[in-house]
C-alpha cells in the first residue's frame, strides 16, 4: 500500500458474529445468509467507494458536485460496472490482480466454511477465502477490503476507512451466544490487534449488552476503539436501522481512539458495560440509565471526552480468555423461600447476582437471611443490585443493611448484565481470593459503576470558580514566557505576568490603565458583566495545548506537571467549566501537524515527559497527519530507552510507518551504514530487520 493511501486511511476489522443485520426473510422467518452483508455493502457507495467516484466523494463543494454530475460516469444511486471493483465475496482472494485489495486477518477458528479449509486453489468455490493454519488454533486468510468515501474526523482531518469483514460460519443468533463465543471474539481481536486501528463487532441485539459488558472486562489494557452494534431491522429491508448503526460504528472506530468496549445504537455510543436492552421493537432499543453517553451523533459528532476512560498503566493489551460459568442471577420476589435460595446457591455455583427491591432491600425473614449468610460463609459471592432500571443500592434502609451484615456485597448501580459478567470475570482469575473478589466487586475496573459520595475525593465537593481560572491563566502565561526564553538571563528579565479580574495592580493591569480610564464612562453607562468562569475556562483550553506541546519539546517536567495538574483539578471540580480539550491535554493535537504531545516527546527523546504523559492517559496508537506513530519517531531518532517504554505501553508500528515503506527504508539505510545501534533500536520497535531487500 503506497504512502498516499496509508496516511489518509484508517483500518477497521469487522467481526460479524451474526444477528438480525444479516438476515433475509424466508418461509422459516428471518434467517442469516452467508456473505449477504459483504455483497450488500459492496454495492452501496456510502460503504464502498474505491475510486472516489460517488456523490459522497464529490459533495464537499458545489464545483466538485458539478464536475461529478457532468462526467457521465456514474449516477447518484447506481454504479458503472466497468469502474467498480469485482464483488469481493464472488472473487475471494484468488487472483493476483486483487491481492492489493486484501488484508491478512487471523482468527482462532478456520476462516470461511470449515469443510473447505485450505483446499486446492483451482477448486475454491465462489465466495470462499483461502485459509491456512499458522499454528495451533491460529488461522489466517487474505480477506477482501472495502473502503468508504472520505469523512471528517477529529481536528477536521479527512480520512477514508478501509475495512475487512471476518464473518463467522455459521452465524449465530444472539440468543445462542455463550461464554466460549465471548472468548472467541476477544481472541480474534488480540490476534489482529496490531494490524487494525479499530474494531466493530456485529451482534444480535438480545444479548448484545451481555457481550459488550463481558468484553469490557476481558479486553485488558485496551488502547483502541471496540464498538459492538447490530440492528432491529435487517439490512435487506428498504426501511431499516442497519445502515445508520453500521456506518456510525464504522466512522467512530475509524476516526476516534476511544479505548473502551462500547455499544453503538440509534446515533449514540454508550459505555459497553453501562447499557441494557429496553425495547424489543423500538429503534432506540438500548439505554444507559446511570451513565451519560460517550458520543452523541447528530449534525456533529460530539465526544464527551471527560467521560472516556484513559489507559494510565504502562502495559500492553491482552485478552483474558477465561470466564467462570458458575454464576447466575436470582431476582427476588414476594414470598421467595429459603429453599429456593439454598437450591440456587448450591455447588457448583460460585457467584450470584441478587436483584433486590428498590435501593437494595430484601425480605427480613430470618430463614431467608440465614440462607444468604450460609451461602456467603461457604464462599459464594453474592452481589446485590437493584431491580429498578435506574438507581443504585444503598444502606439507607434497615432491610438493605441486613443483607450487607449477612455478607452480601453491594453492587452499586451496575446493570444486571454488567454485574453478572464482572462476577464471571473476577471468579475466573485463580490468583484472586474470595475476599479480593468481594472487594473488587465494589471497585470500578472499567467505569462500570459509580462510586458513592462517601468514597469521592474531597476536592470533588469544592468546585473552582473564576478566581481559580484566572490564576491558572496567569500560571500558563508565566510558564510560556519561561519556556520560550532562550537563556536564564533573558528569563530573569521576563516580566511577571498578571491576569486580573477587576484591575488589581500588576504589569498587565498597568499597561491597560489608560484604556481603562477612557472606557470608565462607557462602563458606568452600560454596566457590563464581568468575565465569567466559562469564558475564563475557554481561554485556558486555548492556551494549555500550546503550553503542553512546548513543555514536552523541552522535556520540562515541571511545566508538564503544571498542565496535567491543572487539568486534573478541573476534572475533579465537576462544574462543567474548566479545561475542555478533546481527549485531554495528554492527547491534544497540534493543528498544523496533527501531532499529539507523545509524538513530540518521541521526536525529542523527552523520556520524563513521555512517562508523565502515559501516566495521564496518552494514547500510544495515535497517528499524526502524515500517518506516523510516536513509536516510529522515537525509533527514527534513535531514542532507544523511549522505544522500550512505548513498546512496554503497547505501541506498535503501523499505518504509514510500515505501509508507506518508511520503516523498511530506515532499516535498509542502517544496514548499508552497518549501524548496529540503529538496527537494534528498530528491532526493539518491532521492525523486521531480517527480511529486508537491500
Amino acid at each position: 500500500m503506497d504512502m498516499s493511501r496509508s496516511s489518509d486511511e484508517s483500518k477497521v476489522l469487522i467481526i460479524n458474529t451474526g444477528g438480525t443485520i444479516n438476515m433475509i426473510f424466508s418461509q422459516q422467518g428471518y434467517v442469516p445468509e452467508p456473505y449477504f452483508l459483504i455483497e450488500t455493502l459492496h454495492s452501496q457507495h456510502r460503504f464502498h467507494d474505491p475510486l472516489e467516484e460517488s456523490l459522497f466523494s464529490h459533495s464537499s463543494s458545489l464545483e466538485g458536485y458539478r464536475r461529478w454530475s457532468s462526467s457521465g460516469r456514474i449516477t447518484p444511486t447506481g454504479s458503472s460496472s466497468a469502474s467498480r471493483e469485482p464483488s469481493p465475496s464472488r472473487l475471494g482472494a484468488r487472483t493476483s490482480s486483487y491481492q492489493s485489495l486484501t488484508l491478512p486477518v487471523r482468527s482462532c477458528r478456520p476462516i470461511g466454511i470449515p469443510e473447505h479449509l485450505a483446499p486446492r486453489t483451482d477448486k475454491v468455490p465462489p465466495r470462499q477465502p483461502v485459509c491456512k493454519k499458522i499454528s495451533d488454533d491460529i488461522y489466517e486468510a487474505q480477506l477482501p477490503t472495502l473502503v468508504t468515501p472520505r469523512s471528517s474526523g477529529p481536528g477536521g482531518y479527512s480520512k477514508r476507512i478501509r475495512y475487512v469483514i471476518l464473518e463467522w460460519h455459521p452465524m449465530l443468533d444472539s440468543s445462542n451466544i455463550e461464554i466460549k463465543d465471548w472468548i472467541r471474539i476477544a481472541t480474534d481481536i488480540e490476534l489482529s490487534y496490531s494490524d487494525f486501528d479499530g474494531f466493530v463487532i456485529l451482534h444480535g441485539t438480545d444479548t448484545m449488552a451481555y457481550t459488550s459488558s463481558a468484553l469490557s472486562f476481558m479486553l485488558e489494557d485496551l488502547g483502541k476503539t471496540v464498538v459492538v452494534t447490530g440492528a432491529q431491522i435487517p439490512m435487506s429491508q428498504l426501511r431499516n436501522d442497519a445502515v445508520d448503526n453500521l456506518l456510525g460504528a464504522l466512522v467512530i472506530a475509524g476516526h476516534y481512539i476511544i479505548p473502551e468496549c462500547c455499544l453503538y445504537f440509534n446515533h449514540t455510543l454508550f459505555r459497553g458495560n453501562r447499557v441494557s436492552k429496553i425495547s424489543s421493537y423500538d429503534l432506540n432499543a438500548f439505554n444507559s440509565p446511570n451513565f451519560p453517553p460517550l458520543v452523541n451523533v447528530g449534525i456533529d459528532i460530539v465526544v464527551n471526552w471527560h467521560d472516556v476512560l484513559r489507559q494510565t498503566s504502562v502495559r500492553r493489551f491482552h485478552s483474558h480468555r477465561h470466564m467462570s460459568p458458575h454464576v447466575a442471577t436470582l431476582r427476588l420476589f414476594p414470598g421467595i423461600t429459603s429453599y429456593t435460595i439454598r437450591a440456587f446457591v448450591a455447588p457448583p455455583t460460585r457467584g450470584v447476582v441478587l436483584e433486590t427491591f428498590g435501593a437494595g432491600n430484601a425480605p427480613q425473614r430470618e430463614d431467608l437471611v440465614a440462607a444468604l449468610k450460609e451461602a456467603c460463609d461457604n464462599g459464594v459471592v453474592i452481589v446485590a443490585i437493584t431491580q429498578c432500571t435506574k438507581g443504585t443500592v444503598s444502606d439507607a434502609y434497615e432491610t438493605g443493611r441486613s443483607l450487607i451484615q449477612a455478607g452480601v456485597v453491594p453492587g452499586g448501580d451496575m446493570t444486571p448484565e454488567c454485574a453478572l459478567t464482572k462476577l464471571s470475570y473476577l471468579l475466573s482469575k485463580p490468583e484472586l481470593s474470595t475476599a479480593q473478589v468481594r472487594a473488587l466487586i465494589g471497585t470500578p475496573l472499567r467505569g462500570e459503576l459509580t462510586l458513592p459520595e462517601s468514597k469521592l475525593p474531597v476536592s470533588l465537593s469544592q468546585p473552582t470558580g473564576l478566581n481559580q481560572s484566572l490564576d491558572n491563566i496567569q500560571g500558563v502565561l508565566s510558564q510560556v514566557v519561561r519556556l520560550v526564553s532562550s537563556t536564564s538571563a533573558t528569563a530573569a528579565r521576563a516580566p511577571r505576568i498578571v491576569v486580573s479580574q477587576d484591575g488589581e495592580d500588576g504589569t498587565a493591569a498597568t499597561a491597560g490603565a489608560n484604556k481603562a480610564a477612557r472606557d470608565e464612562a462607557a462602563d458606568k453607562a452600560t454596566a457590563p458583566w464581568t468575565w465569567t468562569a466559562a469564558e475564563a475556562a475557554s481561554t485556558e483550553s486555548a492556551l494549555f495545548p500550546f503550553l503542553v506541546h512546548l513543555a514536552v519539546s523541552r522535556d520540562d517536567a515541571d511545566a508538564v506537571a503544571f498542565c496535567l495538574a491543572a487539568e486534573a483539578s478541573s476534572d475533579q471540580a465537576g462544574t462543567g467549566a474548566g479545561i475542555t480539550v478533546g481527549g485531554g491535554l495528554a492527547n491534544c493535537l497540534d493543528a498544523a501537524t496533527g501531532r499529539a504531545p507523545l509524538h513530540v516527546a518521541a521526536l525529542h527523546g523527552a523520556m520524563r515527559s513521555a512517562e508523565m504523559l502515559l501516566e495521564a492517559g496518552a494514547l500510544v496508537h495515535v497517528r499524526d497527519s502524515l500517518g506516523h506513530t510516536p513509536l516510529y519517531y522515537a525509533a527514527r531518532q534513535g531514542h532507544e530507552e523511549l522505544v522500550e517504554l512505548l513498546v512496554k505501553a503497547g505501541a506498535n508500528l503501523g499505518g504509514a510507518d510500515v505501509e508507506g515503506g518508511f520503516v523498511a527504508l530506515a532499516v535498509k539505510k542502517a544496514m548499508h551504514a552497518r549501524d548496529e545501534r540503529a538496527l537494534r533500536v528498530w528491532k526493539k520497535a518491532g521492525a523486521d530487520v531480517v527480511h529486508v531487500d537491500i
